[in-house]
Formats: C-alpha cells, sequence, structure tokens
C-alpha cells in the first residue's frame, strides 16, 4: 500500500513511525505546513501532487478541523483512492456525503481512530452487528473530561486548576471547549449510534452539558453520598427513533465507569444476544490513536473496504429517557422547586424529570446563573 499522508503532527509521525519498518506499508507523500527536516525528500505542501500521483492509492488524513480535509478527502474519494483518517469533527459533520463518494468510486473509507483513539471500538461494534442488534451505546469518550474528574475525586482540586494542568500535560487544548462542553463527545457519540442503529443522527440536536461549572465543593458531596462523577454519553434504540444524550453523570463507586483512570476510556454496547461488552483504553495519544489508523490501513490491504454499515436512515431523536437529577444553581425557579424532593448541601435532588427538558433548562439557567451545575443520577 502506498500512502499519502495528511498531517505530521502527533499523530500523523505515529502512524509514519509505525508504517517505516514494513515491507507492506509506504509513506511515500507527506502533507506538510512548515519544513520538517526528518521528512524533507517526501515532504509538500501541495495537495495536488499526492491527488495526481497514481502511485499513491491510500491517503491518511490526520490533520484535523473540518477545512480543507473535507475538500481533500472529497477529492481523494473522488480520484478512487482509499481513506483512512481518525478526524472525527470530520465524519460526524459529512457522514452521508463521504460515505456516499466512497461506495459510489469503489474505495474504502475508515475511521476506527476517530472514537476511542487506540481502543477497537468502531471494528468491535461492527462486528457485533453481524449477529446481533445493538439496543444501546455509550459511556466515557473522552479522556480530558475524565483526566479532570478523576483527579477532582482522587485529591481535593478546583476545576481551573486541574484544568491548567491537564493543557500543561497535553490533555487539554488551549482552548479546552470542545471538550469540557462536551463537543467532542457528541461527535463520536453520533458517530457510533449511527452505525450501531443504521441511523443518520443530527449532531447538533443531541442534548449536551459539560463540566465547565463543576466545582471542587460539588465533588465533596458526591463522594459523601457515594457516588462518582463521571462525564458520560449515552444513546438507547427507542422504536424508529433514538434517545441521545451526553451530561455528567453520579454512578455508584461500585460501577465500571467510577474506577476508568485518569486520560482512559470505557465505551459499551448492549445487544440482544450477548449483552452489554465494555473496551477500555487509551482514547488518545500519538501511538494509541496511530495504531488504529494504520490498523484501519492493513484491514484495507486485506480487502475490507466496506464501511462499518451499509444502512443508514435520516432517524428522529426520542426524549424516552427520565432520572433524578443533582442540581445547584444560585437562582432556583418555581420549576425546579416544584421538582424538589431532597438537598444535598449547596444543591438539590430532583424526582425523575426528561433528561431532554432537565438539559434545556439548565443551558437556559445558565444565562441567569453562569455557575449552574447538573448531574443526573444513575
Amino acid at each position: 500500500m502506498n500512502i499519502g499522508l495528511l498531517g505530521f503532527g502527533v499523530v500523523g509521525g505515529g502512524v509514519y513511525e509505525l508504517a517505516e519498518n514494513r515491507t507492506d506499508l509506504t509513506v511515500c507523500r507527506v502533507l506538510v505546513r512548515r519544513e520538517i527536516e526528518e521528512i524533507a525528500p517526501i515532504a509538500t505542501r501541495d495537495f495536488n501532487e499526492i491527488l495526481n500521483d497514481p502511485a499513491i492509492d491510500t491517503v491518511v488524513e490526520v490533520m484535523g478541523g473540518l477545512h480543507p480535509a473535507y475538500e481533500y478527502v472529497s477529492a481523494a474519494l473522488q480520484a478512487k483512492k482509499h481513506v483512512v483518517t481518525a478526524n472525527k469533527a470530520l465524519i460526524a459533520a459529512y457522514y452521508t456525503d463521504l460515505t456516499a463518494l466512497a461506495r459510489e468510486n469503489g474505495v474504502a473509507l475508515r475511521c476506527t481512530a476517530a472514537v476511542g483513539g487506540g481502543i477497537p471500538w468502531l471494528t468491535n461494534l461492527e462486528r457485533c452487528k453481524r449477529l446481533d442488534t445493538v439496543t444501546e451505546v455509550g459511556g466515557i469518550m473522552n479522556g480530558t473530561t475524565n483526566f479532570i474528574m478523576d483527579a477532582m475525586h482522587t485529591s481535593p482540586v478546583s476545576f481551573p486548576a486541574i484544568l491548567k494542568k491537564a493543557q500543561e500535560l497535553g490533555y487539554a487544548e488551549a482552548d479546552p471547549s470542545a471538550d469540557i462542553d462536551g463537543d467532542d463527545i457528541r461527535r463520536k457519540l453520533t458517530i457510533s449510534a449511527n452505525i450501531a442503529f443504521d441511523a443518520v443522527l443530527d449532531e447538533e440536536r443531541i442534548p449536551t452539558f459539560g463540566i465547565r461549572t463543576v466545582t471542587d465543593g460539588d465533588i465533596a458531596v458526591f463522594q459523601h453520598h457515594g457516588f462518582v462523577c463521571k462525564m458520560l454519553a449515552v444513546a438507547q434504540k427507542c422504536g424508529d427513533r433514538v434517545c441521545a444524550m451526553i451530561e455528567p453523570t453520579l454512578v455508584s463507586a461500585h460501577d465500571p465507569e467510577a474506577s476508568v483512570p485518569t486520560n482512559y476510556n470505557l465505551i459499551s454496547y448492549t445487544a440482544e444476544k450477548v449483552g452489554r461488552q465494555s473496551f477500555f483504553g487509551q482514547g488518545a495519544g500519538r501511538f494509541p490513536t496511530a495504531s488504529n489508523v494504520v490498523q484501519d490501513c492493513l484491514d484495507i490491504l486485506a480487502g475490507h473496504t466496506s464501511f462499518y454499515t451499509e444502512a443508514m436512515k435520516p432517524t428522529e431523536l426520542e426524549d424516552a429517557v427520565a432520572h433524578p437529577y443533582y442540581v445547584r444553581t444560585a437562582c432556583p425557579d418555581k420549576w425546579l422547586e416544584g421538582i424538589t424532593v431532597d438537598h444535598w448541601d449547596g444543591g438539590v435532588i430532583t424526582s425523575s424529570v426528561s433528561s431532554y427538558e432537565m438539559i434545556r433548562w439548565a443551558k437556559a439557567q445558565l444565562g441567569k446563573d453562569p455557575t449552574c451545575f447538573i448531574a443526573g443520577i444513575r
């Protein structure tokens, strides 16, 4: 396989290193933004040199972002080159467009590294669907938020302080919004649910509430009551619709999610025959992510050129889940007071309430009280 590599950052460098000593994979050209002495003989700043090279049969996109990644990947598929990408934003936003292009041109589109980093999550979800019906997917799908929440439970530390440490360690970006507000998780959940349920979900409509406003005081209260707070995603099949959401969630200290450490992920599916199966590992990082990119290349080389599912039906979201919530706000209103059943120090516990309704309320409440925080209770 002759590869045109788009990007030579953390993951791109890992892909190059993993392929370097193999006889079946050759990185022929690398698209770069700056001079890199290590790869100078094969580096280019012109994508057309990769696109128009008939010897290159596979394009590996690890540059990230929507543009120009979308234009490059689309052009590669139209040129009948296989594409492997780790770009979750790209796949979530252009799911139907890119899968259709791959199908029309008889080439592969694989994105295992886009969800779960080094965890072979999508490939195992694909295998499960051969014999079974998946009814639920989700779990801990973001290493940055899990690192923050784990640290806040392990030792008394404020959210701003641990976020700064996460940035220093390279777990969080300079602008951490995509992680701590749940956007990154929403993209991963969208891709997972689309594949699991043969659906096409509108990513932007999935209710999402992040951890930006959690405090060390909240964590102390949760621990006092025997709970651990984790940022969880869930998508469930509900007839011909899907119920999906991302929110901070209180789980029992004995649940598997409670013990997931640092920047690790734990992603699960539940199927009618095999029940629940979970996949644990590093959700990001140079070699964990690069390994899944290279595994995708090897699968294509072995003749596995189909996408993870062939069925794709536009699917509406269903407001079908209700449970109690912990709510902390300085400005309680009549609606919140009407569903309050208990008080935990500075917060309240609600009766079972629609998750979609609660997340809508909480996001609106941030306009009145920017410190408002909610967490579902599982």
